[in-house]
């Protein structure tokens, strides 16, 4: 039997719990009542009004910046997903000792700070002789990206059967035919994981983004720091409610209650 607690108890876990919910959405909640607000003063309220979401589309380089921001987050978990499987597959047939190595290599790029990476990356771009733009961009977000993506699909190659994959074998199938309809389904959680992990933290960035973008484009994150140095606008207000909306819903889609599995028929 469960021990009943106190009431005194229970109360304070849940001013805790309360208090916790206040310190991280409080900010967000005043956030997105001030993009609502008519007045550009933070301090008074002047009325509802939808003026900051018109004049933040009718913004150009606003929109050009999220065009930028949504195209190099999709092309680069594309790309990190694609070579981070190719990794995996190589890392599951070494040696143990090369892939604790292997492994270990891979995880440096996450524990370093992402300012030594964005330096780094910056300072290779102009050895090379590489112009910094939408590509630098590109393959600097690629390549944070990877580490990442081999980390959620490394534990679903632990778990297979290695066994479905010769049956399949031993049945006719050809090698690539086995991967694709016996392998690839049982990794493809682990895949998927990997890729919105990789589009989150292409978004998401701003440090690298910052030492690799050059003159003359931007995404959200470096042409919010932009603006902001300017001035808080209120436009930036209902940009950043529109992104939190958007995570918001996504979240929603992705954890949405799914189908009440039947019971097994006896």
């Amino acid at each position: 039997m469960t021990q009943r607690q106190h009431p005194a108890v229970r109360g304070v876990k849940k001013l805790y719990l309360a208090l916790i919910i206040v310190f991280l959405y409080a900010p967000i909640a005043v956030m997105i009542v001030q993009s609502f607000n008519q007045s550009r003063s933070r301090a008074r309220w002047g009325g509802f009004t939808l003026e900051w979401y018109q004049s933040l589309l009718e913004n150009e380089e606003i929109l050009r910046a999220l065009g930028n921001t949504l195209s190099i987050a999709a092309l680069s978990a594309l790309f990190s997903t694609l070579i981070g499987l190719i990794a995996c597959l190589a890392i599951v047939h070494m040696t143990k000792r090369a892939r604790t190595v292997l492994l270990g290599i891979a995880n440096i790029p996450m524990l370093n700070a992402e300012i030594v990476t964005g330096i780094s990356l910056m300072l290779l771009f102009l050895t090379l002789g590489i112009r910094m733009g939408y590509g630098t961009i590109l393959l600097s977000h690629i390549t944070f990206c990877i580490p990442y993506v081999i980390l959620s699909i490394m534990p679903r190659f632990q778990q297979l059967n290695a066994s479905n994959y010769e049956a399949a074998l031993d049945l006719g199938a050809s090698p690539p035919y086995a991967f694709f309809k016996v392998v690839l389904p049982d990794l493809m959680p682990g895949i998927v994981s990997g890729l919105l992990m990789a589009f989150t933290m292409s978004i998401d960035d701003f440090i690298i983004t910052h030492f690799t973008k050059g003159a003359g484009i931007d995404t959200l994150s470096t042409k919010i720091y932009t603006e902001v140095k300017k001035g808080i606008k209120p436009e930036m207000y209902a940009l950043s409610t529109l992104i939190f909306g958007a995570v918001l819903l996504l979240l929603m889609l992705v954890n949405r209650p799914g189908k009440k599995e039947k019971a097994p028929s006896r």
